[in-house]
């Protein structure tokens, strides 16, 4: 039996090129990656400036590492590697900041237009039932553990595979599976009786 290649890198040309000093090659990965990289850090975290300052500190971690980056994995794994850990390492530090996050994370809901689905504006008996969702979502989000709220976020908002969580998170799939499987029926309690009430 052959053993089955894995595609090439996509970004092998600018991971090679970033490598050898050229900053712009790695302005080019920043800008690849920053949006998908932002929801992923800011799923997590609620909070605009923490993300803004985590963004910082990923990218500039990875632009230290990038000589030690052997091409073991695509640079897409390897950066949300760096990503999922530096966001998990500051969440343990923001323990005891939670009930603070979540009424800031109430507060970023309501101010973000792309939050706001601008077609209820008309209608805002209804608007103000999806605001009211998304707040108990998020609650609910906020209740998962850590490592939960990580695979959902990267299932559900990220869109990846199982596969691919499970390289982030240097995890097995069945694990990634039962976790999600776990923080779903978690979610699904949390929001029944919102549901039922609403809709």
């Amino acid at each position: 039996m052959f053993r089955q290649s894995r595609p090439p890198d996509p970004d092998q040309d600018l991971v090679s090129r970033a490598k050898d000093g050229d900053t712009r090659a790695f302005d080019a990965l920043i800008l690849k990656y920053g949006d998908k990289l932002f929801g992923l850090v800011y799923s997590m975290t609620s909070h605009k400036e923490d993300t803004h300052d985590l963004l910082q500190e990923i990218f500039a971690k990875a632009y230290q590492s990038l000589p030690k980056f052997k091409g073991n994995s695509t640079f897409y794994t390897w950066i949300y590697q760096i990503a999922t850990n530096r966001t998990l390492n500051f969440l343990k530090k923001r323990k005891n900041r939670a009930t603070s996050s979540i009424n800031e994370m109430e507060s970023a809901i309501h101010q973000d237009p792309a939050l706001i689905d601008s077609t209820n504006d008309a209608n805002p008996e209804r608007q103000s039932s999806i605001n009211e969702l998304q707040k108990k979502l998020n609650e609910a989000m906020m209740t998962l553990s850590e490592s939960h709220r990580m695979v959902v976020t990267l299932f559900d908002i990220q869109g990846m595979s199982h596969k691919e969580i499970a390289a982030v998170l240097d995890t097995s799939e069945g694990t990634i599976r039962s976790r999600l499987h776990y923080a779903h029926l978690q979610l699904q309690s949390a929001l029944q009786e919102t549901w039922e009430e609403r809709f």
